[in-house]
């Protein structure tokens, strides 16, 4: 270029450059001003090499506009003076600014080098531009620079980046003289687009085109190995470093590499033999061995580590410690490490890093500390991006805060009007009630409207909703849909949330269609929720069939099945078939006992579970508590209630809510309201039970009016009313024949207390009226329910007949319960013994030559007498 070959007489110009190449060295703005004014004295600026010099130095120490005005000043610009201005806009984070700079130079007739589309490309790279990036391509054909192979290597890297491995491809394919660098190139492609088998098949063809790998071609096909979750590939390609030397090398890489691949493929005692035998240990060594102690559930040695890395000080934490660690805290509830990991990173002054806060806010959500979480994203608002949207959601709906979570997703698109699958996945449980239904849909909608409509997980998440919604239709409709070409996960999604939300005949329907299909095959988890669902609709022979499917299928083994199996016999009343589960499980764990005390619970085996609890072989649990103590309020012995309560005492239990209201029911069924009411009170974290319990217990012993006060000072504390606490309450008036005061709270229940009326508070109504003889009040008041009574209700009714000998109604109402559930004996029973009653002993005949003719049998009665001591 002529210009550039200006023949300068002075020295002082070669000194110039020399001064600008310390300064770029240095850094130091001021330097740069001081050598501009030096230049500008000495009338040096019309000399080109000094000025693209002078703009270059300007950009590295950030002073873009100096850069900017000093390339307009300058005259007779060259192909060099734009490439330091295109890669100065690019340095400054003004990328279209810098595409204008090459879209002005082609404009003016200005030939680009292959070094313009190097930094042009580069560019595009970095923007995601594939359309401009595939323009770029045509320009270096049409200008005969496509046998240069750094800028093919490029274009391999630019297609890869960009999602478009096909053209990636191509080009490599197309290049005449492939070297290191376009294997690395089209390798690290096949790694960004989630095809590590073709990485391996590059690796492998790079070796047998005699290219030899290098310390980043090593690293590429160790990380695909992992990928794959191929060991033995990765032994030999380890094998391979130490042959070509790279073992021993200053190059870190391959190792990390290795550490991280051993520890994904689960032999963490090679990624540890790897890490210890490095002379040279970077921070990403590191970080690599905690991640992989944290992968393999070594959590101890994770943190140990971090203690022995500190200790070394030859290397310090960074950002990706932190967040690693954070992330292994968030997965296993770690809260006391997690807090003590934040702590660490607030006194490093690691600051406000994106990463680490969204890690953070992960971490706080899944430990159900949200008001932390909250604090961290409104400290970061300004630099929210869309993951910290998205934990904050995610935290949310997954907390039980349906409705801040879709008040969040609505803000989210107010602001930034962004969306992305994760979000789907994030706002998706909120909506988990039939309120919820309708922005469900819309969720949908968005999801339609993305493309999205094919990807199997967010299908398994529309699905998710929609039952838990309640639209059943809608769900069926989605697997029907996808049936072809669903798998395993599909159904179980169906079966589990069906199973979940106490839709049996529905989740055991949709097992029977999975069975009819070949894409899927049932495995243990759908196994645990069918048989779930036999159990809670007593469906004994469908859930022997299940058994007998579970053996066949090998199965049977899994322990998860066997506890359920053993629940569900416990459900169906067979309890010799649960033992026989038990007795057969070589690999019983602690839910397994708890699963077979709670059956002996609640099948009248109450002695049975008192003695399996003493033969417990694992350290009881709250669940073994909650049950035995079940078994203990049945069998209404004080002295193994007193026993299991020192128990309670010794584990630390006491402040555990479901206990403390366990313990109230025992002590208040064994006569002792007054342990009962100090247990209560003692309670330092009362929940809902706990204060349905004690309601119920004063109810228990016709104690209504401070049944009702302590109601109210439930209500007063801020605790909202449940089901369950109004059930105590009108139980309680029922008990002690407060009948006005009990219909007044009914009638109020849904307006002040935002509680629905069900079958249970209407048996309570009718339980009420009854023992205070309003016998028609009683019937009208069924008869005006704006529901199908339950037959539960009519049995409430029928009781009352009988206890005040009302035989005309009680016929009536018995012969209305003959009909609803025709296999009842205490129906038939109730009404024979109000003939007894009344000595019509021929109609009490007929009854009972009934109930042997349909082979009908009540459970014997029993009495207890405790002779223990204690």
């Amino acid at each position: 270029m002529p210009q550039r070959n200006q023949q300068c007489n002075s020295s002082d110009i070669y000194f110039v450059l020399d001064l600008l190449k310390s300064s770029k060295a240095r850094l130091d703005v001021v330097s740069v001003v001081t050598i501009h004014c030096l230049a500008l004295k000495r009338g040096f600026l019309a000399h080109l090499p000094t000025s693209t010099s002078l703009l270059a130095a300007y950009s590295n120490v950030s002073y873009f506009e100096s850069s900017l005005a000093l390339f307009y000043e300058t005259c007779n610009k060259d192909v060099v003076t734009w490439n330091a201005m295109i890669t100065a806009c690019v340095g400054n984070r003004c990328v279209v600014m810098g595409l204008h700079f090459f879209g002005e130079m082609v404009e003016e007739g200005i030939r680009f080098d292959s070094t313009t589309l190097l930094i042009v490309v580069s560019a595009l790279t970095q923007m995601n531009c594939l359309k401009q990036g595939r323009v770029a391509h045509c320009l270096s054909i049409k200008a005969g620079m496509i046998a240069d192979s750094s800028l093919c290597n490029v274009f391999v890297n630019m297609y890869a980046k960009c999602g478009d491995l096909n053209s990636s491809e191509c080009t490599f394919s197309g290049m005449h003289c492939a070297d290191t660098v376009s294997w690395n190139t089209i390798m690290s492609g096949c790694l960004h687009n989630n095809y590590p088998e073709k990485c391996l098949l590059y690796f492998r063809e790079m070796g047998w085109s005699g290219e030899q790998a290098d310390n980043v071609s090593l690293s590429s096909a160790v990380a695909a190995s992992a990928c794959l979750g191929e060991l033995s590939y990765g032994k030999v390609i380890h094998a391979l470093g130490i042959k070509l030397g790279y073992e021993d090398s200053p190059y870190v890489s391959v190792t990390n590499s290795l550490i991280s691949m051993y520890s994904q493929c689960g032999d963490i005692e090679a990624a540890e033999r790897a890490f210890w035998g490095m002379t040279c240990k970077d921070v990403v060594s590191w970080n690599a061995l905690i991640d992989g102690f944290a992968l393999n559930g070594k959590f101890e040695e994770a943190f140990d580590l971090l203690h022995e890395m500190q200790l070394m000080r030859s290397v310090e934490p960074d950002i990706a410690t932190v967040v690693t660690l954070i992330s292994l805290c968030a997965d296993s509830l770690l809260l006391r490490e997690g807090r003590s990991v934040h702590g660490y990173a607030i006194r490093r002054l690691l600051g406000y890093d994106l990463l680490m806060m969204n890690s953070l806010m992960d971490f706080y959500s899944k430990s159900n500390s949200l008001s932390k979480a909250e604090l961290l994203f409104n400290a970061i608002a300004p630099m929210n991006d869309l993951v910290s949207w998205n934990s904050m959601i995610s935290g949310y709906s997954q907390n039980s805060h349906s409705e801040k979570a879709q008040r969040l997703f609505k803000e989210m698109l107010y602001l930034c009007s962004q969306f992305s699958f994760s979000t789907l996945l994030a706002i998706l449980p909120s909506c988990n009630s039939p309120e919820s239904l309708e922005f469900g849909k819309s969720i949908h909608c968005w999801q339609l409207k993305l493309g999205f409509s094919n990807n199997t997980i967010g299908v398994n998440a529309l699905m998710h909703m929609y039952i838990n919604c309640g639209d059943l239709v809608a769900a069926f409709s989605l697997l029907q849909r996808i049936s072809h070409n669903s798998d395993t996960s599909c159904w179980n999604i169906v079966i589990v949330t069906c199973t979940q939300n106490g839709h049996f005949q529905e989740a055991i329907k949709t097992f029977k269609s999975m069975t009819q299909l070949q894409n899927a095959s049932p495995d243990s988890v759908t196994l645990v929720n069918v048989i779930s669902a036999c159990g809670n609709l007593e469906l004994a022979f469908e859930g022997k069939s299940l058994h007998g499917l579970a053996l066949k299928s090998l199965m049977g083994l899994d322990t998860r099945v066997q506890n359920a199996l053993i629940t569900m016999y416990g459900r169906c009343r067979d309890i010799k078939s649960a033992s026989t589960v038990f007795e057969s499980c070589y690999n019983c764990n602690l839910c397994t006992w708890n699963c077979m005390i709670s059956a002996f619970s609640q099948n009248k085996a109450e002695v049975r579970a008192l003695e399996l609890f003493r033969h417990l072989e694992f350290e009881p649990n709250e669940i073994s508590i909650v049950s035995i103590l079940s078994a203990c309020t049945q069998l209404g012995v004080l002295r193994h209630g007193k026993q299991i309560h020192g128990h309670v005492f010794h584990l630390g239990f006491q402040e555990n809510s479901f206990i403390s209201s366990a313990l109230l029911d025992m002590y208040s069924n064994c006569g002792r309201l007054d342990i009962a009411c100090q247990i209560f009170k003692n309670s330092k974290d009362k929940s809902n039970a706990a204060w349905s319990s004690m309601i119920s217990a004063y109810g228990y012993h016709g104690k209504g009016w401070e049944a009702i006060e302590l109601f109210h000072e439930m209500c007063n504390s801020g605790i909202r009313p449940t089901k369950s606490s109004v059930i105590s309450l009108l139980s309680a008036c029922s008990h002690s024949g407060l009948v006005d005061e009990g219909l007044q709270y009914y009638n109020n229940m849904l307006e002040e207390y935002d509680v629905r009326p069900e079958t249970e508070h209407h048996v309570c109504i009718v339980d009420m009226l009854g023992r205070s003889g309003k016998l028609q009040e009683a019937y009208e008041f069924i008869k005006n329910l704006p529901i199908q009574p339950k037959p539960g209700v009519w049995g409430a009714m029928l009781s009352a007949c009988s206890h005040h000998g009302d035989t005309k109604m009680g016929k009536q109402v018995a012969e209305l319960l003959f009909k609803l559930e025709p296999e009842n004996v205490g129906y038939y029973i109730s009404l024979s013994n109000m003939y007894v009653a009344l000595g019509r002993w021929k109609d009490a005949v007929e009854i009972r030559e009934i109930i042997e003719e349909k082979k009908l049998r009540k459970t014997a009665g029993y009495s207890l007498i405790d002779v223990g001591f204690g």
